[in-house]
């Protein structure tokens, strides 16, 4: 696994012709917003175009989204083949990807799996979680317009009991919207730092202790496969973590 920084600040854990991934820190978005601060996209393309000293526009894909206060792995592609065949995999569930989390409340249960359905309000950008909606409750999916409807799938495992609080880790079967986020907070398990679903206070950098621990899926050219384990954000409560 490499975890090395450059001219760019940037923490590169895999890179070569056709992909680079990069341990994101929390508080980085991954592109623009409304907000007007300047996206990992564009760090990661100046990167490239000083270290290979390219002229004209840098081209690089994303491949997947990390929510603004979440930290770790995130993958681009710097081809274009590359980007076609990751976004196949992404929604052929080709690449799998691991979080951790820290929560203040333990879950009912130790392991298992979480299924809801997701409803997305674009207006706040939050989603709920309901357990009332699924195939044999699909009358009620036309009383939710105008939000956006997924059926979501989580793993859930407590992996560390902290001095307080609870280290999980989450395989995701989907990738929706908040999921991770929103679905511990509808079963009373609020990620620590996570204001917007339910935690009662913030972190000081203003992140959630939620990260992107491990990707692993098959090189999209070379076919070889790819395991990537993410250092996690260098704090106390992560630090007990390890």
């Amino acid at each position: 696994m490499e975890n090395r920084s450059n001219e760019n600040n940037l923490l590169i854990l895999h890179e070569d012709n056709h992909i680079i991934v990069i341990n994101k820190r929390c508080g980085d978005i991954v592109q623009g917003d409304k907000t007007g601060d300047t996206p990992l996209l564009n760090h990661v393309k100046k990167y490239i175009k000083l270290k290979y000293k390219k002229p004209g526009d840098v081209f690089l894909g994303t491949v997947h989204r990390i929510d603004r206060p979440t930290s770790g792995a995130i993958i681009f592609a710097k081809t274009s083949k590359a980007l076609a065949r990751l976004n196949k995999m992404l929604v052929d569930k080709e690449i799998k990807k691991t979080y951790w989390a820290i929560v203040k409340n333990k879950p009912k249960k130790d392991n298992g799996t979480i299924i809801s359905w997701l409803k997305k309000n674009p207006k706040n950008n939050k989603s709920t979680s309901n357990f009332d909606y699924g195939p044999n409750n699909r009358s009620n999916i036309s009383c939710l317009s105008p939000y956006i409807t997924h059926g979501v799938v989580s793993e859930l495992e407590i992996i560390k009991k902290l001095d307080n609080y609870y280290l999980l880790k989450i395989n995701l079967k989907t990738g929706r919207h908040h999921q991770i986020r929103c679905q511990l907070s509808s079963i009373g398990s609020p990620i620590k730092g996570d204001l917007k679903y339910g935690a009662k206070r913030s972190n000081k950098n203003g992140g959630i202790n939620l990260h992107s621990r491990k990707l692993e899926f098959i090189h999209p050219v070379s076919k070889k496969n790819i395991k990537l384990t993410t250092p996690t954000p260098i704090d106390p409560v992560w630090n007990s973590c390890l």
